[in-house]
């Protein structure tokens, strides 16, 4: 028998569904990713219309049926107004959910992979730290928090630099991992390492990804 629940969580997608209808792809704290559909929230004078977009952090009530959720209504706490006023940022934010999308699974403890999410894109609406180191770092941190990091870098050709960044982003809290910049060197070092771990240990095509360096390609 179905029931009435509240959950916390981010929207990681959300489509059309009908004419007036949306289908949003949730990641909670309660139940790990879930999928939720929202009756007439494309409507104008729906009050469903402004929380049933991507990025938007809040509590959500939902309707537990036997195979998917109803969304019946939604409290929003954090809205990221700053990633869809910049392109490129939302760019980045895609990218970000879809690989969350990817990693996470219903009735699963997802509450690290919630947690980084959120603060990653807290560090993409600031300026403090650039917007390809905040990829890389999350894009290790993701691999750590489910569990296929390698233990060491010590097969890695870089420089100790970089291997104690990588050191430091693996073994640190999630508050504490956007509160540094590096040199070019570093960077540059980061990209190749992430690139090689992502053939290696990401299957998955992201579409979200495509788009992104082809927007930073035409930033260049």
């Amino acid at each position: 028998m179905g029931q009435m629940i509240t959950v916390t969580g981010l929207v990681l997608a959300a489509y059309p569904q009908g004419d007036y209808d949306k289908r949003i792809i949730l990641l909670t704290r309660e139940r790990g990713k879930i999928t939720a559909f929202a009756r007439g929230a494309r409507r104008q004078n729906s009050p469903l219309l402004a929380v049933c977009n991507s990025f938007v952090f809040g509590e959500f009530s939902v309707y537990e049926g036997r195979t998917s959720y109803n969304l019946m209504q939604a409290k929003a706490s954090n809205y990221f107004h700053e990633l869809s006023a910049d392109f490129e940022g939302a760019c980045y934010g895609f990218y970000f959910c879809e690989l969350a999308e990817y990693y996470t699974r219903e009735a699963n403890d997802e509450i690290q992979m919630l947690k980084l999410l959120y603060q990653s894109l807290r560090a993409l609406c600031k300026p403090s730290v650039p917007d390809e180191l905040i990829r890389y770092i999350y894009e290790l941190k993701v691999l750590v928090v489910n569990g296929e990091c390698p233990p060491d870098f010590e097969e890695l050709d870089i420089c100790e630099s970089t291997r104690y960044t990588l050191q430091y982003i693996a073994a640190s809290s999630i508050e504490k991992l956007y509160t540094f910049r590096v040199s070019e060197q570093v960077l540059g070092e980061l990209r190749f390492v992430l690139h090689r771990y992502r053939e290696k240990y990401m299957e998955g095509h992201f579409k979200s990804l495509d788009i992104l360096e082809a927007c930073v390609s035409c930033a260049i």
